[in-house]
């Protein structure tokens, strides 16, 4: 049987429309030639991330975003299609990453160690982690700073090597190199004036090499006298000289002590040398001694009697 041209492009159309149909599923998350599990995850942001986005277990794709929804309170409800025969724990993590630089959004589930399985239709928890682009913040700031550091260091760099600095660098080593000239001329004289003394300097090293030498001789007399001196020291150290000590303590106590009672009118010295009473008797005494010797000698015949036989 012949088939009639409008048959045939009625059933190619059928057929066209049929793979649109089916790609178009496929493009958003819904492979209708495999069985699949459903679950979902709340998300407060999905920035970049689009319907048939792809589920991603370290690395491998196990599945494709099939769905979002917006709800009431500001949040987005998405919905995964994993192939069921992957087993995803109860317990996994539904992370929203990026994928490339220019904000390329992937699902990445971090299973968890639950010995219990997610089913058809649950819930996972939901996580949403830094761009790229946030990450690499701080390192643009750096390379910023950085690169206005390089600016301001090349700018000083040019001001350097302008034409007067080379002038004056040029000036520089001309001085230094006429300094090394008159460093080596000094050089030059200075080997003469050691060649042309150099008998002198003999002598003198001679001479030093004696002083040392006599030097040496009179440290070991020195020696003997420092040992004389540590014999001298041990043997007064070994004195009684702590008893001697205490014998003239207790002598300048009692001196002390006598000299307070002698002050004090104790005794008989004290009597004597504070009452002067005894001075003045004595004077008294004298006085008539003096005057009986002037009577005796005006009359003796009143005190001294003869007789004669």
């Amino acid at each position: 049987m012949k088939l009639s041209n409008e048959t045939k492009i009625g059933a190619f159309t059928a057929i066209a429309i049929t793979i649109l149909v089916l790609g178009y599923s496929y493009l958003r998350g819904n492979d209708v030639f495999s069985s699949s599990n459903k679950f979902y995850a709340i998300y407060h942001s999905v920035d970049g991330l689009t319907v048939s986005k792809p589920v991603l277990v370290n690395g491998f794709q196990i599945g494709r975003v099939s769905n979002m929804k917006l709800r009431n309170d500001g949040h987005t409800v998405v919905e995964f299609k994993i192939d069921n025969e992957y087993n995803v724990p109860s317990n996994t993590l539904a992370k929203l990453v990026s994928t490339d630089l220019l904000g390329g959004k992937a699902i990445v589930f971090e299973l968890g160690t639950s010995h219990e399985m997610a089913q058809d239709k649950d819930t996972l928890r939901a996580d949403v982690a830094g761009s790229l682009a946030e990450s690499l913040q701080p390192i643009q700031t750096k390379a910023e700073n950085l690169m206005t550091k390089l600016d301001s260091s090349l700018s000083a760099i040019n001001r350097i090597l302008n034409p007067g600095f080379q002038r004056n660098v040029d000036r520089s080593f001309n001085s230094i190199a006429n300094s090394l000239q008159t460093l080596e001329g000094t050089t030059k004289k200075i080997d003469y004036i050691v060649g042309s003394q150099t008998a002198h300097i003999n002598g003198i090293l001679t001479n030093a090499e004696a002083v040392s030498l006599n030097l040496k001789n009179s440290t070991a007399g020195l020696t003997g006298v420092t040992a004389n001196f540590n014999r001298f020291s041990t043997d007064l150290a070994n004195g009684n000289i702590k008893q001697t000590m205490d014998n003239a303590n207790k002598a300048v106590a009692n001196l002390e002590q006598t000299i307070n009672k002698i002050n004090t009118n104790k005794g008989t010295l004290g009597l004597l040398m504070n009452d002067d009473s005894l001075y003045r008797n004595l004077e008294y005494a004298s006085k008539n001694l003096d005057a009986l010797f002037i009577d005796i000698k005006k009359n003796p015949k009143r005190y001294v009697h003869f007789s004669v036989f």
